[in-house]
């Protein structure tokens, strides 16, 4: 399912079956893959910035230079402006959580899903992160719906939560998900937070900070929180727990909102 080459490779490839809106990448998985040439799970936080919407299934070229951002560049493009996709850097973790209502138990998250927006609108259906119309292990299907009153988190009306089993298809020949997929599942809960299906948004930066793998075949739990809207800026946050509430990577978004 994720993409092989390796982190000394001078290219990276985003495959085709990982798009978020048609025809372009999901922002968090290739935030993920760049991010993964500067650090890795328990390594330091990595900031990336999305320019463009990444293109999918031809190599693109990884530039490092002393003294600059990691940059993502697509050699192809025909308009210039268009030839810098991402830039990445490691960064210090924010002071504050992700997620400032911390868990919400397993079974509240599952009965969250049931109010998951997308299910009745979903203007990206077949996102590889939260699209319904991708299949069990060809997406992360990730549903992350309202929560209710009592059912753990704190600032109720902003949190959403739904759980997540990663499929053995995200093995990483470890028996844990890989980095780029767990930056995949920490960029749409977050995203739900706010109203997507009212007012569609794309990532525009993501910080994450990994400590621990998630196991294949576990259950986890995934929260994401609105934290302010300015203007088409949306802010989030998104955490990743094990069943048992410990936290394994986090992440602060802002999403650009589409303009019409």
């Amino acid at each position: 399912m994720h993409a092989t080459t390796g982190n000394d490779a001078p290219t990276i490839t985003i495959p085709t079956t990982h798009n978020g809106p048609d025809g372009s990448g999901n922002g968090g998985y290739s935030a993920g893959l760049l991010a993964a040439r500067l650090t890795d799970v328990g390594g330091p936080a990595v900031q990336v910035t999305l320019r463009v919407p990444p293109p999918l299934g031809r190599p693109l070229a990884v530039e490092a230079e002393p003294g600059v951002p990691l940059r993502l560049i697509d050699p192809e493009a025909a308009d210039a402006k268009a030839r810098l996709i991402a830039e990445a850097e490691t960064v210090a973790a924010p002071d504050a959580p992700a997620v400032p209502g911390g868990f919400v138990d397993p079974a509240a998250a599952k009965e969250a899903e049931g109010r998951f927006a997308g299910l009745d609108l979903h203007p990206f259906p077949r996102c590889y992160s939260c699209g319904p119309e991708r299949a069990e292990g060809e997406g992360l299907r990730l549903f992350a719906g309202r929560v209710r009153a009592g059912q753990g988190a704190d600032g109720v009306g902003n949190t959403v939560a739904c759980t997540w089993t990663p499929h053995p298809a995200l093995d990483d020949g470890t028996g844990a998900v890989g980095l780029p997929d767990v930056w995949a599942a920490l960029d749409c809960p977050g995203g739900w937070s706010s109203d997507v299906s009212g007012r569609p948004a794309v990532l525009g930066r993501i910080t994450v900070q990994a400590l621990r793998a998630p196991r294949v075949g576990a259950e986890h739990v995934i929260v994401g929180y609105l934290d302010s809207v300015e203007g088409r800026k949306i802010r989030t946050g998104s955490a990743l727990y094990d069943a048992d509430g410990q936290v394994l990577a986090q992440a602060w978004a802002t999403w650009i909102a589409l303009r019409g």
